[in-house]
């Protein structure tokens, strides 16, 4: 196997987490802030939008299996990378659209990808691509959440249009235990 680790900023983190424990050649999915300027925020802290942090996951991911390209192409699926800090109702700098690479090749990459979708999109791509910066785990409650408490009122109304959106898009990047 071999394993490589991308950080993705896509609005709220239970939205992206749940789309991405759900995708074929995915290890693991962690919560987390990142590319901030405090040390180890709370989420109280982030959603003040007064630390710098973006909500992100870090994507573990069998390179051999899924690609970064294939990686991204679902990131960019399941969230809109043109609407600035903002995904639907959740509003400020938290919720960026973001790549947080953590080798140079996994900037190439990001860099084409986002160049070919804003090529599509007229110019209109917002997703900053940086290397991972101060990264913290979030809180437990928020990992695997979208799992814990499906029937969540956001859960019901904004998080499952989205997995719905993967599993219709990619049917053939869906994990088998989650077919």
């Amino acid at each position: 196997m071999n394993q490589q680790i991308i950080t993705l900023g896509g609005g709220c983190f239970w939205c992206t987490e749940a789309v991405f424990e759900q995708v074929d050649g995915v290890v693991a999915v962690e919560s987390g802030y990142s590319n901030g300027h405090v040390v180890k925020p709370s989420y109280e802290q982030v959603c003040t939008g007064n630390t710098g942090h973006n909500e992100v996951i870090r994507v573990t991911f069998d390179a051999e299996s899924i690609s970064l390209r294939e990686i991204l192409e679902i990131f960019f699926v399941i969230h809109d990378p043109t609407s600035l800090n903002r995904q639907g109702a959740d509003q400020g700098t938290q919720y960026r659209s973001g790549i947080y690479w953590h080798t140079p090749e996994q900037e190439t990459v990001a860099q084409a990808v986002r160049a070919e979708l804003n090529e599509q999109l007229k110019g209109r791509v917002v997703t900053e691509i940086q290397r991972e910066d101060n990264y913290s785990r979030a809180e437990a409650y928020h990992q695997h959440y979208f799992a814990q408490h499906p029937g969540q009122g956001y859960c019901a109304m904004v998080v499952v249009p989205k997995v719905e959106k993967f599993r219709k898009t990619f049917r053939h990047r869906v994990k088998a235990a989650a077919a």
